[in-house]
């Protein structure tokens, strides 16, 4: 039974697939047809932000198959804890590196990072009402440790303070540990180690559309030419 009435939002979502359909399905059916019947084999696994700015394949341009993505709230890897729980984020990396054999990870974070902001907020002792998203940000609490006094209260509150304002220096902090925690994978470790798989911190600036990429010699941010 067809639908008689749609919201704005839907409506435009499902022109965006028929648009999809017609460059995709119409106009180049061979690709498609090739990742239906060969599978997909992407090289790259993105771990990206959930934030609607920034979307890793409109980003780079990627076709269909060209990137294995994961999204969640502040482009975080937790540490390797194999302990039975829920590990969305933990399950996709090991599906990309052992069996899809991806031969690069992209950490990519973003300027405006809601999840970055509630971050630093949380050093502030403000009370939360969330019952997922703040334990989740704290896996790289340890980020903020290099930026906030742990000697003088006051100064502490005034560094809590300037990196509100100004947070670019922590979400590019949460991307080296994201790319720090990756290595805490026995199966990535391997891979790297082995010269077969490399790991890359990107933070990408909404201001001016630049992109910044982790040096793997000084592990500072610098601008991608």
């Amino acid at each position: 039974m067809p639908f008689t009435k749609q919201s704005q939002p839907i409506s435009q979502l499902l022109a965006g697939i028929r648009g999809f359909r017609a460059r995709y399905y119409e106009r180049r059916p061979d690709s498609m047809r090739q990742l239906v019947t060969e599978g997909q084999h992407p090289e790259v696994l993105m771990i990206g932000c959930s934030d609607s700015r920034v979307d890793p394949a409109l980003l780079t341009q990627s076709e269909p198959g060209e990137l294995f993505v994961v999204r969640n709230v502040a482009n975080l890897v937790p540490p390797y804890q194999p302990d039975g729980a829920y590990h969305g984020t933990s399950a996709a990396i090991e599906y990309a590196v052992k069996a899809l054999k991806v031969s690069e990870v992209i950490v990519l974070g973003h300027a405006q990072c809601g999840g970055i902001r509630g971050l630093i907020r949380l050093r502030t002792g403000e009370a939360t009402d969330d019952d997922f998203v703040s334990p989740w940000v704290s896996i790289v609490n340890a980020a903020l440790d290099p930026y906030i006094s742990t000697e003088d209260t006051e100064q502490a509150k005034a560094d809590v303070e300037r990196l509100q304002n100004s947070p670019a220096v922590i979400e590019r902090a949460a991307v080296r540990a994201s790319v720090d925690n990756l290595m805490t994978f026995p199966f990535v470790r391997e891979r790297v180690e082995a010269g077969t798989l490399t790991i890359h911190g990107w933070w990408f600036d909404l201001e001016n559309g630049e992109m910044w990429a982790i040096n793997p010699t000084t592990r500072l941010f610098q601008p991608v030419e």
